[in-house]
């Protein structure tokens, strides 16, 4: 059992156990102010509740599952016969064609030295389509990595005549601004005269290398993600859609609403988002992929989800708004304007006093402000 503390959360968590989004729990009163719930779910379901809780802004990959990381989740209530616009934005779902691709990747190892001077540097960078760029002329044909880096994945460092100058922590990074993603890896190196001190191990932090003086080595740093090789068509695999989950339905059954794809093409379902429901049109120009739902009914209750699939880069994120629509607001009262006839002064401003001549038969009007 892990205890989850949620301290006044308990409707947050049963409003997603009851949406399917979370496994069963098993909810016991506390003394304190807060909540133990024992999960009874395996541990990774007990992870996912805390981030949905605590970690609106965290970002995943994407579990095993194919299931997209839950990013945001929000309870909105507006009365009936409103507007509801349900946020959805993301500035890394903004589709720019890759026009620099070879430009937009980019591999880097850097060293810090080992005592006494603990002196930093670059040692070498490439990218695709371009020789690999070696920063000190010492190391020129001494130190490389593969040529086909980014074709197979393969980006390991490969020293030959290792000397007692190369000791240190070696990094390599990984680099692709097109996606805004940057990876890396550490690797401490030490050298020994002793054939039988070479050896690799793990510190706690880092891998360990301990190799011969004068030998060679290669400090493994391997991504062979799709993202870091050739042949991906970013615009194919950019895709955003809505979901909308009414009361007492399952995710599984959830009704797809629109399809939105970079490549410009759109597929709505149902008649439902043509009448009352949109989208942007523009919305993988400025990445507001938000949903607008006009003359709100009882109907309209339940979940909507907004999916954001960037296949290109890596990216999977959901959010989630419950939107729960209240009675209508009443109509306010509206009084007609006071029309003036024949440009008269308004009795507000003025004061209009009629006064008659005993000996005259006409009345003179006298107007005072």
């Amino acid at each position: 059992m892990l205890p989850l503390i949620l301290d006044g959360k308990t409707q947050t968590l049963k409003w997603f156990q009851e949406s399917g989004y979370v496994g069963s729990v098993d909810c016991k009163p506390a003394a304190s102010a807060a909540q133990v719930l024992p999960c009874s779910t395996i541990l990774s379901f007990c992870f996912s509740v805390l981030a949905v809780l605590f970690l609106p802004a965290a970002w995943a990959q994407g579990s095993s599952s194919g299931l997209s990381a839950v990013v945001e989740a929000k309870n909105i209530t507006l009365p009936a016969g409103s507007t509801a616009v349900l946020p959805c934005h993301s500035p890394r779902m903004v589709w720019t064609r890759d026009r620099l691709k070879d430009r937009q990747r980019v591999v880097h190892w850097d060293l810090v030295r080992s005592a006494p001077d603990f002196s930093s540097e670059r040692i070498l960078d490439m990218s695709p389509g371009a020789r690999q760029r070696v920063y000190n002329s010492f190391n020129r044909g001494r130190i490389s990595i593969p040529q086909s880096a980014f074709n197979d994945g393969n980006f390991s460092l490969v020293i030959n005549n290792v000397g007692a100058s190369d000791k240190g922590v070696y990094t390599c990074n990984l680099h692709h601004h097109y996606c805004q993603i940057h990876q890396s890896i550490q690797i401490k190196l030490n050298v020994t005269k002793s054939a039988r001190k070479e050896r690799r191990y793990w510190d706690g932090e880092r891998t360990v290398f301990v190799v011969l003086l004068g030998s060679s080595v290669a400090l493994p740093c391997v991504n062979r993600r799709p993202l870091w090789r050739e042949g991906l068509l970013e615009d194919q695999q950019q895709v955003a859609h809505w979901d909308f989950q009414a009361p007492g339905v399952r995710p599984d059954k959830a009704d797809r609403l629109v399809d939105l794809y970079a490549s410009g093409e759109r597929r709505d379902y149902g008649p439902l988002f043509g009448q009352k429901m949109s989208v942007a049109e523009d919305a993988f120009t400025l990445g507001d992929f938000s949903l607008s739902i006009s003359n709100l009914e009882p109907q309209d209750k339940g979940l909507y989800s907004c999916n954001l699939h960037h296949h290109y880069c890596g990216l999977q994120e959901r959010r989630i708004f419950r939107l729960t629509v209240g009675p209508a607001l009443p109509s306010s009262p509206t009084t007609a304007p006071r029309i003036l006839q024949n440009n008269e002064p308004e009795l507000s401003k003025f004061l209009r006093i009629s006064w008659r001549n005993p000996t005259c038969a006409n009345a003179y009007p006298i107007f005072l402000s």
